[in-house]
């Protein structure tokens, strides 16, 4: 089990049980508390119960390929580059277009979830914190869910 949680647009908080792990998806920075610092930029790493990837894109950002408990979690922001590059279960986004090519089972919109919910024809719900229990407990129609 682990939870999701956003207090910021270009931020995505993963919560395991050993570990809190943040994305800022506009710095491309990755912040776990680790000794060595805040990492940034593309590379794979393994941070308590995460398996990330860091994906380098066309125009020099990183996109992010996060698994947790055999759950995939894609990190993109409003990034619409290397987008065959990511497999999602949970797609972290506020592209249109990269809703449509991944195919996610439950999207977390990180920017505007009106147009997103009205141009997909999606339901929407807003929490404060999405707890993920297994892959089985995704619901079986795709939905958004607005953080906050």
């Amino acid at each position: 089990m682990f939870e999701i949680e956003s207090k910021h647009p270009d931020e995505i908080t993963i919560i395991t049980k050993r570990t809190t792990i943040k994305f800022n998806i506009a710095d491309a920075m990755i912040d776990a508390g680790l000794a060595v610092g805040k990492i940034t930029g593309p590379g794979e790493f393994e941070i308590g119960d995460a398996t990330i990837r860091g994906i380098s894109t066309e125009s020099g950002k990183t996109i992010y390929g996060v698994e947790v408990s055999g759950i995939h979690i894609g990190i993109i922001g409003n990034i619409e580059e290397n987008l065959d590059d990511i497999v999602a279960d949970i797609l972290c986004t506020s592209s249109i277009r990269a809703i449509r090519e991944i195919e996610p089972k439950l999207i977390i919109s990180m920017g505007n979830a009106d147009a997103m919910v009205s141009d997909l024809k999606l339901t929407a719900r807003t929490e404060k914190k999405l707890k993920i229990k297994n892959l089985d407990s995704l619901p079986a129609a795709k939905e958004v869910v607005i953080l906050n």
